[in-house]
Formats: C-alpha cells, sequence, structure tokens
C-alpha cells in the first residue's frame, strides 16, 4: 500500500506528530502488518480518538492522552504511564498503540472492531443493536459521557451508532475500504 492513500495522511503535520511524517505512515503499515488489520483502520481510529490532530500529546478533560485516549490503568497495562506517553513522539508511542491493541488481534475484523477495542472492549464482535454497558456501568451513564455517540438521544449507545459516526468522519474516496 502506498502511503499517500492512506486515509486523513492529508492532516498529518510533522511539527504535531513530533516525528517524520513518512516515518509514521511507514510504522502505521508495519503495526498494522503485525495486528493484520487495514492500515486505514488504525489511521482512522487515532484520527478520532485526538480529534483530527494526530497529537499524541493531546489529553481530555478526563485525563485520557495520547493517539488513542490511553487512560492510566491501560498505560499501567502496557507498562508506562500517561505522562510519559504524553512526552512521547506519534512514532514512539505506536509501539504502545500495538502493545494495547495485541490482546484484541484475534478479535479484532472490522474497523469498528478496532475502535471498540480502543473504546470499549467488552463490545468486540456484539451485533449492531447491542447497547454498551457492563454491571458497573450503565448505558446512561455511558452514553452521557460520550454524547457524540448517542445519535438518537434515548441515553443508550448502541453499536450502529458508533460504526455510523466512524464512517460519518471518513471521506468518500475512503468509505469502501473502511467497510
Amino acid at each position: 500500500m502506498e502511503l499517500k492513500n492512506l486515509v486523513h495522511v492529508n492532516k498529518l503535520k510533522k511539527h504535531t506528530l513530533k516525528s517524520c511524517v513518512k516515518d509514521f505512515l511507514q510504522e502505521i503499515i508495519n503495526v498494522s502488518r503485525r495486528l493484520q488489520i487495514n492500515p486505514n483502520w488504525l489511521m482512522g481510529v487515532i484520527e478520532l480518538e485526538t480529534g483530527g490532530s494526530f497529537d499524541p500529546s493531546i489529553t481530555n478533560s478526563l485525563g485520557y492522552t495520547g493517539l488513542i485516549q490511553f487512560g492510566k490503568a491501560a498505560a499501567r497495562a502496557i507498562g508506562t504511564t500517561t505522562s510519559k506517553l504524553r512526552a512521547m513522539t506519534a512514532l514512539e508511542q505506536l509501539r504502545y498503540v500495538e502493545l494495547y491493541l495485541k490482546p484484541y488481534k484475534s478479535k479484532i475484523k472490522c474497523y469498528a472492531d478496532v475502535y471498540l477495542a480502543v473504546f470499549f472492549p467488552a463490545a468486540i464482535g456484539r451485533p449492531d443493536g447491542w447497547v454498551l454497558h457492563t454491571s458497573r456501568l450503565s448505558a446512561e451513564r455511558i452514553a452521557k459521557w460520550n454524547p457524540l455517540f448517542d445519535i438518537n438521544k434515548d441515553k443508550a449507545i448502541q453499536i450502529w451508532e458508533i460504526k455510523h459516526k466512524l464512517l460519518a468522519r471518513i471521506p468518500e474516496s475512503h468509505k469502501m475500504i473502511m467497510l
């Protein structure tokens, strides 16, 4: 795959990545190959999680940080901290993105599964009508914290709503390869 044909490549800036764009894209290809996923899927997830910036130091109001918005527990599970992740270049941080996604490798079958591995792993492989919830987190609380995905405003997020929002961020030229 040619690097210039990856989705969202036009959004990459050397000063934001804190690394060479070409090196970052090549590592996206390498990580995706090892995870046996389409590199466009990884680019799409990173684009959404960074609000389109691809900034490895971006941090949200809840303290989640980096290319896939690592939380403290996720960072600890892969042998680092959110502070260390924030200080890394995008290229360096891809190593931790891969470490995080590796346990889900056999479950990931599509673009949405990559996103769900990052956002709500218990939802990977669930049917489109499944509502995000756990025994400790109600569907309503999850929807309140993530209003972007509650399209029909029913205080519950279903898989189809996530898929719809994911595809809405993809340019027409790449939509077919994301399915």
